[in-house]
């Protein structure tokens, strides 16, 4: 049976690892098939390291535990006017800072300001040898010695446990305006993506919702949202067959969505970093196939729910055929990845200097 153990303090997680041969920290698990594990693997859940460490609003960062919820983290941001602006997956579903960091994932806001890796600056992490070590910095300029803060996003629990971080933040963008084109079809809303990213109108978000909604939100000073507007109905006007810009309570529902998968519900749901070229392919396969998908950052982001009767090893394929990994975040699937194997010999040798006897690679 596999041990379940809470730790209160960073020291008792630095115990709790020193005392299991294999472990795997885990947050509030709204990203449950990142978490599963055999028996003999103790799961360290971090919710009890809550709480904000320090916050300069006047230096635009904040340090908090990682078991911290992103919505906690918001309100607080929300009441200084900042934000993180990469749109926090799952944020209403009770994700975690440290999870949200472990799992890399970042929302449709990626596509302006970067992802969650471009906003960790410092972190404090428990080793495979139990000892708790700090990377980076609590500032923005900090350059000084390995980068363990951008190590550390993607890792999957499979490195170290994150036992605090630090991140920049930004100010709250202003009023925003959702733009939605409807494309003649994917294929025609693909093209368009290389154009629209070059309009001299910045875009928080350029996703692609088949059947072919191309989805564009944009921020700022409220008298230049209509130039904005203005701009991208005259690039799209000859190729869109209608155009809507909604804003409100409706543009909230749209990103809400995006933010917390509510369009994938009970479905496989897998992420795969993609290029506009493999999205091309990738869309040519599903569009056969009954997942329902969202192309994020103008497709450099591929979400796919796949049906729960449907045979995961078409989607294994399909990745493969366009030298794709994807990593699988909720549903019942035994293997984390599918397509091609995305592992690749730095990391291994980061994780043998991190985590040598391999507490860790579980």
């Amino acid at each position: 049976m596999t041990s379940h153990l809470q730790p209160m303090t960073v020291e008792a997680l630095a115990q709790a690892v020193r005392d299991h041969a294999r472990v795997l920290p885990i947050g509030n698990r709204t990203k449950p098939a990142l978490t599963r594990v055999s028996s003999d693997v103790a799961l360290i859940e971090t919710t009890a390291l809550t709480g904000i460490v320090e916050y300069e609003p006047a230096e635009y960062t904040f340090t908090a535990l990682a078991g911290t919820r992103l919505s906690d983290v918001s309100s607080l941001l929300a009441a200084h006017g900042q934000v993180l602006p990469f749109d926090p997956t799952f944020r209403d579903a009770g994700a975690t800072l440290g999870g949200t960091v472990a799992a890399g994932l970042s929302g449709s806001g990626r596509w302006r300001h970067g992802g969650v890796r471009d906003f960790v600056i410092g972190i404090r992490f428990v080793d495979g040898a139990g000892r708790v070590i700090r990377g980076g910095g609590k500032v923005v300029k900090n350059a000084a010695g390995f980068d363990f803060p951008k190590l550390f996003v993607g890792s999957m629990g499979r490195l170290g446990a994150i036992a605090e971080l630090s991140l920049k933040v930004f100010p709250w963008p202003g009023p925003s305006v959702t733009v939605i084109a409807h494309m003649r079809d994917m294929a025609a809303a693909l093209a368009t993506l290389p154009r629209i990213a070059r309009l001299p109108v910045v875009c928080d978000c350029i996703d692609l919702v088949p059947p072919a909604n191309l989805l564009m939100r944009i921020s700022g000073e409220e008298s230049a949202l209509a130039t904005s507007v203005d701009r991208l109905r005259g690039a799209l006007g000859g190729e869109a067959i209608t155009l809507d810009v909604v804003r409100g309570a409706e543009e909230e529902r749209i990103w809400e969505a995006a933010r917390e998968f509510t369009w994938a519900t009970d479905h496989l749901l897998v992420k795969v970093p993609t290029t506009l070229t493999r999205a091309r392919v990738l869309e040519t396969s599903l569009a056969m196939t009954r997942a329902v998908r969202r192309y994020a950052a103008a497709a450099n982001v591929a979400w796919i729910a796949w049906p729960f009767d449907e045979d995961v090893a078409i989607l294994d394929s399909v990745l493969t055929a366009a030298n794709l990994s994807g990593v699988v975040l909720r549903g019942d699937e035994p293997r984390a990845r599918l397509g091609v194997d995305a592992a690749n010999e730095f990391g291994a040798r980061v994780r043998r200097a991190i985590d040598p006897t391999g507490r860790f690679d579980v």
